[in-house]
């Protein structure tokens, strides 16, 4: 049974994907027009590889259609659980390649609109950050993205994570010390001058 509906734009995540188990693509195309993007900067912070982080974006929404018969919006939203998914996918990727592969592999996009020197020290400042991000512990790395690149708040990444708010603000803490000292010693290369401090 298709529901159509011209503009699906207000529609909970929840309700799309009940509509899509129902039989309508349209809620399909809008449910995954409005993850998948998400879901894919995710698994590329956490895995900083872009070829790595569509495959598992591509399990992970399939995952999603999988279980959409029986999902139970009482029990998580739909973003939280392919958040959830996501990092799953992307833990047991970093364990089976041993973190052999670099992190900062894959260089972050250059923005066209930037000149070539703001360009490229984007780039570095990117591309500094993803290493350091790839020293963190695995829960501490999760925490800081989800918290400071995905801007989600700590009872959502508590829900995603399965711990508790306070495990999540020291994960998020300890976290950002870790990478601040990563960090501190190349201030100057990164273009960060000591005036920039308060």
């Amino acid at each position: 049974m298709t529901m159509p509906f011209d503009d699906q734009s207000e529609i909970p995540d929840s309700a799309l994907l009940t509509l899509y188990a129902n039989g309508d693509g349209t809620a399909a195309r809008t449910l995954t027009a409005r993850l998948a993007p998400r879901v894919l900067a995710h698994a590329q912070r956490l895995l900083g590889n872009l070829a790595e982080a569509e495959e598992v974006t591509q399990e992970a929404m399939l995952r999603l259609w999988r279980i959409a018969p029986d999902w139970r919006s009482d029990e998580a939203t739909p973003r939280t659980w392919l958040y959830r998914v996501t990092a799953n996918l992307c833990t047991d990727r970093l364990r089976r390649r041993g973190r052999a592969e670099p992190l900062d592999a894959v260089p972050e996009p250059v923005d066209g609109a930037a000149g070539p020197a703001d360009s490229l020290q984007d780039r570095t400042r990117a591309e500094a950050l993803q290493a350091a991000l790839g020293q963190l512990p695995e829960r501490q790395r999760q925490a800081v993205v989800l918290r400071h690149l995905e801007e989600l708040a700590n009872p959502e990444i508590a829900e995603i994570m399965g711990v508790s708010v306070e495990a999540v603000e020291s994960l998020v803490a300890r976290g950002k010390r870790a990478l601040a000292a990563d960090l501190s010693a190349r201030r100057n290369e990164l273009g960060y001058t000591d005036d920039t401090r308060t």
